[in-house]
C-alpha cells in the first residue's frame, strides 16, 4: 500500500546515528552477535539487515548490508544487523538457510520487544534476502519487505520461492542487470508470482554485488541505496532526517 501525501509526517529534527552491541539477542541456536544502529525515539518503524551467505564470507559486515543499513538509517529508523549462527561470534553451527529462519524470527522477537511493538521493515541481501523472506512473508509484525540481490539460481542450486504469493506486504526486488545468481528472465518470473504492492528495480551495469561490470566498472552501491530509499519514501511517506550518518 502507498501511503498518500497527506498521512505523511512532518519531517523531525535531524539526529545522529549511534552504533551499539546488542549483547541480548538469542536464537534457537544461541546467542546471536548483533549491531543496531539507533534511530529517533519518535521512528515510526524498526528495520532488520540480514547478511550473505557464510559460507562465501557473509556477515554483517557486507558492503552491501552496510549500505542497505545506512538508506534505512537515513529515515531515524532504528537498524538492527545480525550475524547468523556459526557466523563470527554467533552461537551454533551453519544450517544451510534452516535454521536461520529462526534467527531471524528471534531478531523481530527482539526488535519487537525493545521497540514498543512497533512495525518492522526487512531488507535482506542474497542467502539473507531468501532466508529472511521465508522467515518474514506472512508475519504481521513486517510491514516491507527488501530483496537484494535475491538468488534464482547459486552454485548449482536453484531457489524456488512458492511462499510469494501469500506475501501481500509491499515488496522491493532489487538486482543488478549483470547479477550472475538471477537471470533476469528468471527472477522476472519469480517477481511476478508476488502479488501487488510490488517492484522490482534492474540497476543497469551491475553485479551481483552491486559492483561494475567491465563496461561500467564504477561500484552502484550508491544507486542501490537512491532506489531503496525511494521506495521508502513512496510506499511509506517516510522523510529522511536530513543529517548524514
Amino acid at each position: 500500500m502507498t501511503l498518500k501525501p497527506e498521512h505523511a509526517a512532518r519531517t523531525p529534527p535531524a539526529f545522529r546515528s549511534q552504533i551499539r552491541s546488542i549483547d541480548d539477542l538469542h536464537g534457537l541456536a544461541g546467542r546471536l552477535e548483533a549491531l543496531l544502529n539507533t534511530g529517533r525515539d519518535d521512528a515510526p518503524y524498526s528495520a532488520l539487515v540480514c547478511h550473505p551467505n557464510p559460507l562465501g564470507g557473509g556477515t554483517m559486515h557486507n558492503k552491501v548490508v552496510y549500505h542497505a543499513m545506512k538508506a534505512l538509517s537515513s529515515f531515524g529508523l532504528p537498524v538492527l544487523r545480525f550475524n547468523f549462527r556459526g557466523t563470527g561470534l554467533s552461537e551454533g553451527e551453519h544450517d544451510d538457510g534452516h535454521g536461520e529462519q529462526h534467527d531471524v524470527r528471534a531478531a523481530l522477537g527482539w526488535l519487537e520487544h525493545n521497540f514498543n511493538k512497533r512495525p518492522i521493515l526487512f531488507a535482506g541481501f542474497s542467502f539473507g534476502s531468501q532466508v529472511g523472506l521465508r522467515a518474514c512473508c506472512g508475519d504481521v509484525r513486517v510491514k516491507g519487505l527488501i530483496g537484494l540481490g535475491l538468488p534464482v539460481h547459486a552454485a548449482g542450486r536453484d531457489y524456488k520461492y512458492g511462499f510469494l504469493p501469500k506475501c501481500i506486504a509491499p515488496k522491493l526486488f532489487l538486482s543488478g542487470d549483470h547479477d550472475e545468481f538471477a537471470p533476469r528472465e528468471a527472477l522476472a518470473a519469480v517477481w511476478e508470482t508476488a502479488p501487488e504492492p510490488k517492484r522490482l528495480v534492474w540497476i543497469g551495469g551491475a553485479d551481483h554485488f552491486f559492483q561494475g561490470t567491465a563496461a561500467s566498472p564504477s561500484a552502484k552501491l550508491d544507486i542501490m541505496q537512491l532506489e531503496i530509499r525511494s521506495w521508502l519514501q513512496d510506499t511509506f511517506a517516510l522523510g529522511t532526517s536530513g543529517n548524514p550518518l
